[in-house]
């Protein structure tokens, strides 16, 4: 239901994945409807996995005047949610930027032959000019790809 895959050519991600010493990724699933992208960010900041993200990062952000409404990002109205920032969007996909500037997450849809469509979740780790990503990043890849499975899958769950 969910797989690993690689980078649509036109990918906002694309730009990352070609840079030395960056980490991405990029995972996969389809769902038998049309959906847009709105409705998949507003599935996927909505769902429940991203919920206990939000409650940790709440704490985290405490203080700081912070919109938690993705509807206005989705709708292109607003470059910013929760600790992200929007860095691209384009036809069908948005690229967003961490406030700290080294992760980025990739959401994008795809029209599938038989009225369907492809969910794309990927992300990127940016190491700071001239380094290399830091051991702990490189150490904690392989619960990363749990973690963006599930959250795919959670969005998937909400969209079926």
């Amino acid at each position: 239901m969910i797989a690993a895959c690689a980078l649509p050519e036109e990918a906002l991600l694309q730009r990352y994945a070609a840079q030395a010493g960056c980490y991405t990724d990029c995972f996969e699933t389809a769902l038998p409807q049309k959906v847009a992208l709105p409705a998949f960010l507003e599935a996927f900041y909505g769902s429940w996995l991203f919920g206990l993200e939000k409650l940790v990062l709440r704490g985290h952000l405490r203080g700081k005047p912070i919109n938690w409404d993705i509807a206005p990002v989705a709708a292109g109205s607003a470059d910013a949610y929760a600790a992200w920032t929007v860095e691209g969007r384009g036809d069908g996909q948005i690229l967003m930027r961490d406030l700290g500037g080294h992760t980025r997450s990739y959401l994008a849809v795809e029209d599938t032959a038989g009225g369907g469509t492809r969910l794309l979740f990927g992300s990127a780790v940016v190491p700071r000019a001239g380094q290399e990503l830091p051991w702990l990043a490189r150490a904690i890849v392989p619960l990363h790809r749990f973690y963006a499975r599930s959250l795919l899958r959670a969005a998937r769950a909400r969209l079926v």
